[in-house]
């Protein structure tokens, strides 16, 4: 094995891809040795990767473009040149709240986003804490589009396998965190399920691999090699057949730690709602690659820096410029161009595709996930979108 790449996870569900790329073989394929590095909070995991200490990591799509704008009080300059997954989010409450919410005229059906926002506007008018992993993240950004005129709406960071802690001790009463660890509070019978983050926005990029910026052009067989390999890796686990196995390889200690039943519940769409409660199923709950997942969309990162710029009160052109700068169409069409169908296109309209749509490519077409707002609301870059 003549190269060798360090790559940092925390324990979740979405943090497979970097997992299977090296133990299903993928790597080896590409002549490449990774060393998968656990981290224990999002913090840690983006000093990590600042310092040099890995060569890149499972990172949340929002901390590379904060980094870039300058939030978060650590200098960070990160980009991405592959997303790792859309969805995998759920929102949950405490068995309390989930009560109320039912007095409140709510049946929870893990669909209704509007729904359920108007019952938690009636069941806690005076506000609500929301366990959110990182200040800066899909879920804080989802949860901001959904209950952002919400009065007294605050988050507080819980690593996301302390959510059924907080929970425990009153810290929060309700969460929006990347599985296991909803459904593991769940089985604790800590909270209920309300939502998955599909309900808010179908095609949220919720991982990214994240590298220090111009590591790519500095190793160009490495990041190429790396690239493939957990593009496939992502392939394999949108495969029905491959949820046995993952959920298998993923319950282990060095990974997630945590019972195969819950992970293949996520992988196959499938989740419990309370202890007691029956199954319900959502589709397109969590993609690690079919319709186009792993693509770096312009537009997506442009939706992120306008968010955080309506939340933080910064220029709001200013930040969509530099959060485009962030995302890598270029390296995913110079590294993935012999394996991979490529969009014609480096931007969307996000919210534009109720249902999935062909779009150019440059082999034929390319089949474009669903693609809609829990509002019903468009973001276009072009002029006049």
């Amino acid at each position: 094995m003549s190269r060798a790449v360090d790559l940092s996870f925390i324990p979740l569900l979405d943090a497979a891809p970097l997992i299977v790329a090296d133990r299903m073989g993928f790597a080896e394929e590409e002549r490449l040795a990774i060393r998968l590095h656990r981290a224990r909070t999002w913090s840690m995991l983006r000093d990590m990767l600042a310092l040099g200490q890995v060569d890149a990591a499972q990172m949340l799509s929002a901390v590379p473009i904060a980094g870039r704008l300058g939030l978060g009080g650590a200098a960070v300059d990160f980009e991405t040149a592959l997303v790792l997954s859309l969805g995998g989010q759920v929102i949950g409450v405490s068995p309390a709240l989930a009560d109320d919410l039912r007095g409140a005229g709510l049946r929870i059906d893990f669909r209704d986003a509007l729904a359920a926002r108007d019952a938690l506007l009636r069941a806690r008018p005076a506000g609500l804490r929301f366990g959110v992993p990182f200040p800066f993240s899909m879920h804080a950004e989802l949860l901001h589009l959904w209950l952002g005129d919400m009065p007294g709406l605050s988050t507080v960071t819980v690593p996301p396998p302390q959510i059924a802690e907080a929970l425990l001790a009153g810290e929060i009463e309700a969460f929006c965190v990347g599985e296991p660890w909803g459904s593991s509070a769940v089985s604790q019978r800590l909270a209920e399920l309300l939502l998955p983050g599909t309900a808010i926005w179908t095609a949220a990029p919720e991982k990214v691999l994240a590298t220090r910026r111009g590591w790519f052009e500095a190793n160009p067989d490495r990041g190429g090699a790396l690239m493939r390999a957990v593009w496939r890796a992502c392939r394999w686990l949108d495969q029905p057949e491959s949820r046995a196995t993952a959920s298998e390889m993923l319950a282990r200690d060095d990974a997630l730690a945590i019972e195969p039943e819950v992970i293949e519940r996520a992988l196959s769409s499938r989740l419990l709602l309370s202890a007691t409660g029956d199954g319900v199923d959502s589709p397109g709950f969590i993609a690690f690659h079919d319709g186009a997942a792993n693509f770096p969309w312009r537009s997506q990162a442009a939706w992120i820096g306008r968010q955080m710029s309506q939340r933080l009160r910064l220029d709001a052109d200013a930040a969509m410029r530099i959060a485009q700068s962030v995302w890598r169409p270029d390296l995913y069409r110079q590294h993935l161009g012999d394996v991979a169908v490529l969009p014609a296109a480096s931007a969307k309209v996000e919210g534009a595709c109720p249902q999935p749509i062909l779009a150019g490519a440059n082999r034929g077409t390319v089949l474009l996930g669903r693609n809609q707002f829990f509002d019903g609301r468009i973001f276009d870059l072009l002029p006049g979108g």
